[in-house]
């Protein structure tokens, strides 16, 4: 018995050296301010969706930290003009054009991007909206928002988790909304994808712990994005700028957030710095859920 337990205390004694030396080290890097600090040197990362908007803004923010970042959007021409302007400021990108809907073609645009090495980071950015509540939202409308917002990061999860096992781990960031978890007027299908990919988050942090693979999801308020202008467009013609500000002023901050600050804190989970951070949804959504009323 005292040898199982000296076994036992010497294991947890070395772990915890370990862990402090590693911790150590990091503290005194970041007090003299390493510039490795929220860096992704030689990391491979997939971006989807990131031909405009909150995706464009992650591929480039990665880009400038490091990574070889791999462009995956519907629009392959829009994601190869992004992809052009990171290489010409010095930056390693390239764009598919790829369909997160259909597992045939997320399997072969991934297949194409290993090609380039082990794949560390995949951002699960692309994603469409839908306005309705229950009884207007059709079962087409209701099937095509399933399709892209919770089956597309289903597809690339998949087509991702195999790789990042075998390669000793990895780190996925679902890109969520609080629709998700809150209750917005007349958001029934989109909230439902939302609430979904919290979930998703979950379950892949959970299972996969042991395969050093980190998940977490973030939840963005609204941000000012084509995409927004766009939606404001289709839902609210000549009212565009009414509802904007309407929009905007439903915030505490009083501002929608712009894409780089949603970037900002996708570069941070992605870094080393955040190590110790799986299995989480992070609200970024400058006061709505808590500081209301």
């Amino acid at each position: 018995m005292r040898k199982t337990r000296w076994r036992s205390s010497s294991k947890h004694i070395r772990s915890s050296r370990s862990s402090l030396k590693w911790f150590a080290s990091w503290r005194e890097g970041f007090l003299k301010g390493n510039s490795h600090t929220f860096r992704l040197d030689g990391k491979l990362a997939v971006v989807t969706g990131a031909a405009s908007g909150i995706g464009r803004a992650v591929a480039q923010r990665f880009a400038a930290s490091g990574a070889c970042v791999r462009l995956l959007d519907i629009d392959e021409k829009a994601a190869d003009a992004v992809a052009s302007e990171i290489r010409a400021t010095g930056g390693n990108a390239k764009a598919y054009g790829c369909d997160v809907s259909q597992p045939s073609a997320v399997n072969a645009t991934f297949n194409k991007i290993l090609e380039d090495g082990d794949l560390h980071i995949l951002i699960n950015n692309a994603g469409i909206s839908h306005v309705g509540n229950l009884e207007s939202t059709t079962e087409e409308d209701f099937d095509k928002v399933f399709s892209v917002n919770v089956k597309g990061i289903y597809n690339c999860m998949c087509a991702s988790v195999a790789h990042m096992k075998a390669n000793g781990g990895g780190i996925i960031v679902n890109m969520a909304s609080i629709a998700g978890t809150s209750g917005l007027a007349d958001r029934f299908a989109y909230s439902m994808s939302k609430g979904a990919v919290v979930a998703m988050t979950y379950s892949v942090a959970k299972d996969y712990l042991g395969h050093k693979i980190r998940c977490n999801c973030i939840s963005p308020a609204r941000v000012h994005t084509p995409f927004v202008d766009g939606f404001l467009h289709r839902n609210y013609p000549g009212k565009e700028q009414e509802m904007f500000e309407k929009l905007e002023k439903s915030q505490p901050i009083g501002r929608m957030a712009q894409p780089e600050e949603i970037a900002a804190l996708a570069l941070f989970l992605c870094s080393d710095e955040a190590s110790f951070i799986t299995g989480s949804d992070y609200p970024i959504d400058g006061g709505f859920l808590n500081l209301r009323g």
